[in-house]
């Protein structure tokens, strides 16, 4: 038998020699990115000599680009965030927007992300049949539907069967057991792809299903994957037979481009099967050797017409990176299926881009929030929130609303973790009931609301899932899957320590002043 360049041994030597490659890349980009601002250090300088010209280009160009920010569509805090730096240092921080915001790459990124997504978005069924029967059963639900239907651009489904994963070992087990079923192309997508047994598990399958003569596709996020990859991870792809390519790779350029990372999580398997969800491919997403205690996670299986939405999404992608045009009729879902799948409810898997002018991650969360009669559950591994999901949330609690947030116990990251906890006391006022997973670490991104409508996958509560990032999630209505998902939260909730306004007083000046600094910054972590 022979030995996998993936065993053990050589994972560990490999993973090592990577992350050595990988800090020697990052020291020469931050090495390089430190020269450009020290450049502009040097300008600020030389302006101060000349104390008229020096004010007089401060002033105006702080004045344009806080006007220019004013008029932007853009998140408010976000846009408060560069106002406090562009007022702080006046010419420097006016220079620095300029450079970041403006520059070629980005707008060429921008571009080019548009025009792939515009052209394959020809190609998405109508669904004004299935729009009027969502409304016969609830106008309510009609409201949402419509809106990922008409201004994001993914369709509504029937004829989709759901499974819900509560954890990602469960969620692992079935993605390799439908990956060795595929006869004609398995297409993944992730933000994280971690040396492993998961990712080797994996790896073994794509290997022996490329063997088989089976398109396989692979898109990594170049930031994500780059502490945790070889340093011929391409080439190593390659020859097996695996076409991979990296999402939006690290460049030495100061350019806002580097927050546009790839968030998503999906697996289509021959069309008619689909993954997605919060769970990447790396150990502690199945509980080994996670450093946060327990780590829970939820996946979500799609069979059926549906997954031809997550198809979409990825070919989207691949044409952007790529520029291949292709047929993609080949890709449908019912092309390598003849047997009808049926469901029990209303599927729609939905995209989020920072390329567009659609929040629409953020507006199907307050779409479900506010149109909510009963309760709304969330679970979050950040919550990190503007003002109109504030708002949303505390309206909806003094509304007599049961809106319950499950957060992790213990944190990834610590700075964001005191982000996430000084927004505790003003939801905790209104009446927002907000749990702590004790055993550890809650990746998960879930919301279900009244036993009817629910929303599985990888969209944090925070400024970069919202706002920079591309995301992923599927919107299901009246289906059983909404029980799982509601069930779910329930269990996990007892494992949880409630968070009371007594425990919120106790925190000490100190680390409520570090919080509100942080906050004022949040956007640009």
């Amino acid at each position: 038998m022979a030995i996998s360049r993936y065993d053990k041994k050589s994972n560990i030597g490999s993973t090592d020699m990577s992350k050595r490659i990988f800090v020697a890349r990052l020291a020469i980009i931050i090495a390089l990115i430190l020269m450009q601002i020290f450049v502009l250090f040097i300008i600020y300088g030389i302006a101060r000599n000349y104390v008229f010209y020096w004010r007089t280009s401060a002033l105006l160009l702080t004045a344009f680009v806080v006007l220019y920010l004013i008029n932007k569509q853009e998140n408010p805090a976000y846009k408060l965030a560069w106002v406090v730096l562009v007022m702080a240092v006046p010419l420097v921080g006016g220079i620095l927007y300029v450079m970041l915001s403006g520059n070629r790459t980005r707008m060429k990124f921008i571009n080019e992300a548009r025009e792939s997504h515009v052209d394959i978005f020809k190609y998405m069924p109508k669904d004004g049949n299935v729009q009027q029967e969502i409304k016969n059963i609830s106008k309510s639900a009609s409201v949402q539907s419509t809106y990922i239907s008409q201004s994001v651009g993914f369709p509504a489904y029937k004829n989709t069967n759901v499974k819900y994963f509560p954890t990602g070992e469960e969620n692992y087990s079935r993605l390799k057991e439908e990956l060795k079923s595929a006869k004609h192309f398995i297409f993944m997508e992730y933000f994280i792809i971690k040396q492993g047994k998961m990712w080797n598990g994996v790896l073994d399958i794509l290997k022996e299903k490329a063997k088989q003569g089976v398109d396989v596709r692979l898109i990594y996020d170049d930031f994500g994957c780059a502490m945790h990859m070889p340093s011929r991870f391409i080439e190593e792809m390659k020859s097996y037979g695996i076409r991979a390519i990296p999402f939006n790779p690290i460049t030495p350029i100061l350019s806002l481009r580097q927050n546009n990372r790839d968030h998503r999580k999906i697996t289509v398997i021959d069309g008619h099967t689909g993954f997605t969800g919060g769970i990447n491919l790396a150990d502690e997403y199945i509980n080994i050797g996670s450093k946060y205690g327990h780590w829970k996670d939820t996946g979500i299986m799609l069979k059926g017409n549906a997954v031809w939405n997550l198809t979409v999404m990825f070919l989207q992608t691949w044409r952007m990176l790529t520029k291949e045009d292709e047929d993609y009729t080949l890709y449908i879902p019912m092309k390598h299926k003849r047997t009808p799948i049926y469901t029990d409810g209303y599927i729609q898997p939905y995209g989020d881009t920072p390329v567009d002018d659609e929040i629409a991650g953020e507006n199907i969360y307050l779409n479900m929030i506010n149109k909510a009669k009963h309760y709304v559950y969330i679970m979050t591994p950040y919550l990190i929130i503007d003002n109109e999901m504030m708002t949303a949330l505390t309206l909806a609690a003094k509304s007599g609303i049961d809106v319950r947030i499950i957060t992790p116990g213990i944190p990834d990251k610590k700075l964001v973790y005191m982000v996430t906890q000084s927004y505790y006391a003003e939801l905790v006022r209104a009446g927002v009931k907000i749990y702590q997973y004790t055993p550890g670490f809650v990746h998960a991104k879930t919301v279900v609301m009244d036993d009817s409508v629910a929303t599985v996958g990888t969209i944090n509560f925070d400024y970069r899932s919202l706002y920079l990032h591309f995301e992923c999630g599927v919107w299901m209505f009246n289906c059983a899957t909404v029980y799982d998902i509601k069930d779910d939260f329930l269990k996990t909730q007892g494992k949880c320590d409630m968070i009371t306004a007594k425990e919120i007083e106790k925190t000490n000046g100190i680390k409520r002043l570090g919080q509100s600094i942080l906050r004022l910054v949040a956007p640009l972590l």
